[in-house]
């Protein structure tokens, strides 16, 4: 903790939990690999692309080209848009049904199906299990999210495996797009050991099963990765477009509303209000435990990426910082109650995973009750407009609750 180094460009510093390094010249891995989008022949990168693609095009529009894990919120729509109407190939969208669902969401999804007329398949995990996975990761990792994440990485790769569909297409590389973990020009591709070294926290599935636990093998099987032979009998692969697309998720994202109709919802926690909006919990348990076991959460990964795209300064970029990671998390009765457990009990586990080093952070200081009462109703940032305009609300006009199982919108 005494040789942190901060990013002279960026908020990033050298705790980032995916690792990151700094030049002589204090700029950190992150954003020079970010530099590779203003010097990088994109238009070659693409015919590497279509090349690539040609392989798994088919002839008979009865057989899928490629597999697309979609949500209903992230880059999904940029993602199938490339997919289907660039690239032209058919495309099998899949999904994970995380049971912490939005209106928006399902309703984002609904319409993404419809718009780009594409098949999908739904994985529905017994929530039964799925609540009791959520208990252990809680408690062993600190973590709510575990499932959504190993549901979200494994489930395209077993589709992929049962189908006969080699292809993946992944959208960009969380890694490399944040701390530079890779160039673009090495093109690295989804792997079971990034999944778990970085995705899982270590843990596969299999090593949540433990003697002092109710985990059982009928618990958590479906979230195992197949097997090598599997793979290499059909010859799985997943490729990221931002290796050959350069990537700029606002950009991106407003293209989507524009010509698909995407929707988006405001948030306390942060100034983008493009992703994650499909979760009631990402943006706001999820990403208060980010900043209890990190000493920072999700709006400054969007603070960093708008600073390297050019549309903030670092000093703007800390005014927003400094607002939204002190405003509350929201929905947090939701899960205690999905979980039946109290709020004192959540308490008391997430300070077993509160990081030690960070205990004189004051954002760290508050109780799940103050995020409870509180109610950023009427603040407004200080600082400059980070030009994120939010067109719906997560409920849609409904009564705030989990949508387990949803298949359209009205």
């Amino acid at each position: 903790m005494n040789d942190i180094q901060n990013c002279k460009r960026c908020l990033y510093d050298t705790r980032h939990p995916l690792g990151l390094t700094l030049d002589d010249e204090g700029i950190c891995s992150g954003c020079r690999v970010h530099e590779e989008k203003d010097t990088l022949d994109w238009a070659f990168r693409w015919e590497k692309l279509e090349n690539l693609v040609a392989d798994y095009r088919s002839k008979d529009t009865r057989i899928y080209d490629c597999i697309v894990p979609v949500s209903g919120g992230q880059d999904s729509y940029f993602i199938v848009h490339t997919v289907k109407n660039k690239l032209k190939l058919n495309p099998l969208l899949v999904t994970y049904n995380k049971y912490w669902n939005t209106p928006l969401g399902i309703r984002n999804l609904a319409n993404l199906r419809t718009q780009f007329n594409c098949d999908i398949i739904t994985q529905n995990v017994n929530p039964v299990a799925v609540k009791k996975i959520t208990k252990t990761t809680l408690r062993r990792l600190g973590s709510i999210y575990w499932h959504c994440i190993a549901g979200q990485t494994v489930f395209p790769v077993q589709t992929a495996v049962r189908y006969k569909v080699p292809l993946i297409i992944w959208g960009a590389h969380q890694g490399m797009e944040q701390v530079g973990m890779f160039s673009h020009e090495h093109e690295v591709e989804m792997t079971r050991r990034y999944r778990k070294d970085h995705d899982l926290m270590r843990y596969e599935a299999d090593d949540l099963l433990s003697n002092f636990d109710v985990l059982t093998e009928g618990d958590i099987w479906q979230y195992r990765y197949p097997e090598d032979d599997e793979l290499n009998a059909v010859g799985v692969r997943g490729i990221y477009l931002n290796n050959y697309v350069r990537w700029d998720p606002k950009a991106q994202h407003e293209l989507m509303i524009e010509n698909y109709n995407y929707q988006t919802s405001a948030f306390s926690r942060t100034f983008d209000c493009y992703d994650f909006v499909d979760c009631y919990n990402y943006m706001n348990l999820h990403d208060l435990i980010k900043m209890y076991k990190h000493g920072y959460s999700k709006v400054t990964d969007h603070a960093c990426r708008e600073i390297r795209h050019g549309r903030l300064t670092r000093d703007q970029a800390q005014q927003l910082v400094q607002f939204h990671q002190q405003q509350p998390a929201h929905h947090i009765e939701l899960l205690c109650e999905w979980l039946d457990i109290d709020l004192r009990s959540l308490q008391f586990i997430l300070d077993m995973h509160k990081n030690k080093n960070l205990t004189d952070k004051a954002e760290l200081q508050y109780e799940l009750t103050d995020n409870i009462q509180a109610s950023n109703t009427g603040k407004t940032p200080p600082g400059p407009d980070a030009g994120f305009q939010a067109n719906a609300s997560l409920n849609r006009d409904r009564n705030e609750a989990y949508i387990t199982i949803g298949k359209g919108w009205p």
